[in-house]
């Protein structure tokens, strides 16, 4: 008889749930693009778009880059909201 060893990864529910999020798109988005990301927040600032709000989990947050994708958007940057708020990096 073989024994198998699995490992089982648990997220932190807190981690995985409502969590808020910044995606940052090239391209200053108008506001009829607004209906698009429901429920986020819509700035432009500078030749690029800052979405920002909760993400419900893992799912949504595919959703939003799958949504970027199909417009034919570049996604420069995602990061949650409440890290690194201050440094804008691209790249």
């Amino acid at each position: 008889m073989t024994c198998l060893s699995v490992s089982v990864h648990v997220m932190d529910s807190d981690r995985a749930r409502g969590r808020r999020y910044r995606l940052v798109l090239r391209g200053e988005l108008g506001e009829p693009f607004g209906f698009l990301f429901e429920g986020m927040q819509m700035d432009r600032v500078a030749g690029t778009t800052v979405l920002t709000g909760s993400v419900i989990d893992q799912a949504h947050l595919h959703g939003l880059i799958q949504r970027t994708q199909e417009l034919g958007l570049e996604l420069i940057s995602i990061q949650p909201a409440d890290e690194g708020s201050n440094s804008r990096k691209s790249g």
